[in-house]
């Protein structure tokens, strides 16, 4: 059922070593659902019932990582494998002192250590829940995860109420393996999704922010959006309503369309892109007059929103700096005053704060003379840049930067 040619030789190889050593180790999770539904693997996971410790000592190019659950990273030049082993059942937890807790009862430590029967009843869903020895070929199937692939649907290993009060993520991650995989979600998880979405506001904004990426960033933005906002969850990881106005919903479309074929493409997508442009409504409706955009207060509510953004989830410095070049230059795009335009093309952010101005233009509906002025200008042409900024000096002045309708 799954091709061998398409896993890692690094991950069989390991897999070998482990049980020439007497230990059991399969392939587990995203590898071998992926192969199973016709998606080429690319990370490779690896379920044993050896400890780190043991696994360190059995390979070399290895680490231990991880407190709150231990795991090896084992390395081979540019890949990265994960060796995680089994852990314990739930009625195995109590009072093992490699469980600990804080105060309110959130697991600071899981360390305890089970068999493969147990583990499987650890993992989120059934489709992830799958154990497969690429040596033996065989597929270890403990609750019907083969069944849900051929009926194209994502079940919760257990009562997916109390599953996601555990972890409020897997709401997320259900939605994001439903779009992925093209499968349908179980009626009892889409109960549990309504039922505590709430609860990813108790979740850290560092995790949120790496579960963003997944959503947004892997080819199936605008779908997952979609999903999201009928969920009702996007309003646990953006700071910005998509429903304040068409401008704002349409910003988010355009956006994700933006990243989507970019992704086909194989061209680079960054995170400071979309959160720029999915923040910009809010950014502009908090900046703007009746008429026309307040540049003071555009300047200063530039940290305000991504402030207020950073409570939802985090974003890293290197972004924020990126953020905040692309914005600054759509006012700076609006003006090309004199021979600044000259300046602008050798920018380091030129080319992805004119990416962003297309997709406002799209979103806003309006005109796309200002992009196709840029266009034009980025023609290795001398004498067409000079007429360009002649027409600019001789258009009529009455219209400016500052206007709203303009920013959008």
């Amino acid at each position: 059922m799954i091709d061998n040619s398409k896993i890692s030789s690094f991950a069989i190889q390991a897999i070998k070593k482990l049980k020439k050593n007497n230990y059991e180790a399969y392939l587990v999770g995203g590898c071998v659902r992926d192969s199973l539904t016709g998606i080429t693997p690319k990370d490779f996971d690896v379920a044993t019932n050896a400890t780190p410790d043991q696994v360190r000592r059995i390979f070399k190019s290895s680490r231990i990582i991880g407190r709150r659950f231990k795991l090896v990273h084992l390395y081979s030049h540019n890949e990265l494998i994960e060796i995680a082993t089994f852990r314990a059942g739930k009625n195995s937890l109590s009072g093992d002192q490699n469980l600990v807790t804080d105060n309110l009862g959130k697991i600071i430590r899981d360390n305890v250590w089970g068999s493969i029967n147990e583990d499987c009843q650890r993992r989120d869903f059934t489709v992830n829940a799958l154990y497969y020895c690429p040596i033996s070929k065989e597929i270890k199937d403990f609750n019907n995860g083969l069944l849900d692939i051929r009926k194209k649907r994502i079940v919760s290993i257990g009562d997916p109420l109390q599953r996601f009060e555990e972890d409020p993520v897997r709401s997320l991650r259900a939605i994001r393996f439903s779009t992925k995989l093209g499968f349908k979600l179980d009626t009892h998880i889409k109960h549990a999704i309504y039922d505590k979405g709430h609860l990813l506001f108790g979740v850290s904004n560092a995790r949120l922010f790496d579960e963003m990426c997944k959503l947004f960033l892997h080819g199936s933005a605008e779908k997952n959006f979609l999903k999201l906002h009928k969920f009702n969850l996007l309003k646990y990881l953006v700071h910005t309503n998509p429903d304040q106005s068409n401008f704002a919903w349409s910003m988010i479309i355009e956006a994700s369309k933006n990243t989507d074929t970019r992704v086909k493409e194989k061209k680079s997508v960054t995170p400071g892109f979309l959160m720029a442009c999915i923040l910009w409504p809010h950014l502009i409706k908090i900046s703007s007059n009746k008429t026309s955009i307040d540049i003071r207060k555009f300047y200063r509510n530039i940290d305000f929103v991504l402030k207020a953004q950073q409570k939802y989830t985090a974003i890293p410095r290197s972004s924020q700096s990126y953020i905040k070049d692309i914005w600054i230059l759509q006012l700076k795009l609006q003006s090309r005053i004199k021979r600044q335009p000259f300046k602008l093309v050798n920018h380091r952010r030129f080319r992805a704060a004119y990416d962003f101005l297309i997709v406002r233009e799209r979103a806003s509906g309006e005109s796309t003379y200002l992009s196709d002025w840029w266009t034009k200008f980025q023609v290795n042409d001398e004498a067409l840049k000079n007429s360009l900024i002649e027409q600019r000096k001789a258009e009529e002045n009455n219209k400016t930067f500052g206007f709203l309708g303009e920013l959008r």
